[in-house]
């Protein structure tokens, strides 16, 4: 049995599908399949049922699933634990960060928080900075959160602070006149989309499918990444919705405007992930800085 195989299932999990996993598993669908074949041979039992409609787990492979989310999470912090040990790598905060708060709200924020401490900054998708999270890579995931949208993470074994608050808000070029290109209201406005790994995309779909407000859209680009959407509106390429924090400098000098009013705006905080567990003292003095007033402490949800 490999490592390996089980992060093949854990992400089989997560997409429900073998395509999918096999594309974020950076291998091709048939060696895929194969490695996910072996495990169940090892296991003596199938792990998941395939249907037209996607693969799900089957009752062993629930109960599979309990024991080796924990244990795979456990062996990569066990992993940078006596590495720890063994070098400065204590002494240095590892921060996974989504991108656009990377470029935005990271820089101030550390400064203010841990000025004079050394940074390994982890900048990535929200997909693969809550993996590296779960593998113990990194200490502390800074990203945006949004009450509707459940994550990996939400597990009894992390803990959440709100450290501060962003929106996404639509963007597009403005006409001759400065008002918006498109207005949202018309049929068929271009529309400059994130991606299926993006955790802005997924925050943005949660809400507009709870308050019934998808605008009419017709995708003419996709990217997981913020800045190339927003670069993109600026081009006069559709509307994109972006962090306002993102978009603050193009809105100021005029190369994009709002699309339109805060009804199409999403609300959303920017939140500090960390383990359950104990971290070096840098990292906790980190932990006791961001805590401090005005911040909203909250152990993740068990997902049910």
């Amino acid at each position: 049995m490999q490592l390996d195989w089980l992060e093949d299932f854990l992400a089989l999990v997560e997409e429900s599908n073998f395509s999918r996993a096999a594309r974020r598993r950076n291998i091709t669908q048939p060696a895929f399949g194969r490695r996910i074949r072996s495990l169940e041979q090892w296991v003596g039992t199938s792990l998941f049922t395939r249907t037209t409609a996607g693969t799900a787990l089957s009752p062993a492979g629930e109960q599979f699933h309990r024991y080796i989310l924990v244990a795979v999470r456990d062996l990569y912090r066990a992993r940078t634990a006596a590495l720890d040990v063994a070098s400065e790598a204590a002494s240095v905060l590892t921060i996974a960060a989504t991108h656009a708060l990377s470029f935005t709200f990271f820089p101030q924020w550390i400064v203010a928080h841990a000025p004079h401490e050394p940074i390994n900054l982890k900048s990535d998708s929200m997909q693969s900075c809550e993996t590296m999270m779960q593998r113990g890579e990194a200490s502390f995931l800074l990203s945006h959160h949004h009450p509707l949208l459940p994550t990996s993470l939400d597990t009894p074994d992390f803990i959440r602070v709100e450290v501060g608050e962003d929106m996404l808000v639509p963007v597009c070029q403005p006409d001759g006149t400065g008002a918006p290109r498109w207005a949202l209201e018309t049929a068929e406005v271009p529309y400059l989309a994130y991606s299926a790994e993006s955790g802005l995309g997924r925050i943005l779909a949660a809400d507009w499918a709870s308050r019934g407000l998808p605008p009419p859209l017709v995708t003419v680009l996709q990217s997981r990444l913020a800045a190339a959407l927003l670069s993109m509106a600026i081009d006069g390429r559709g509307v994109a919705w972006v962090p306002r924090s993102l978009a603050q400098s193009a809105l100021a000098s005029g190369k994009v405007t709002l699309a339109a009013d805060d009804t199409y705006a999403t609300r959303i905080a920017i939140a500090l992930v960390r383990p359950l567990l104990s971290l070096s003292k840098v990292s906790e003095a980190l932990w006791a800085s961001a805590c401090g007033p005005g911040s909203r402490i909250a152990p993740t949800p068990t997902r049910g």
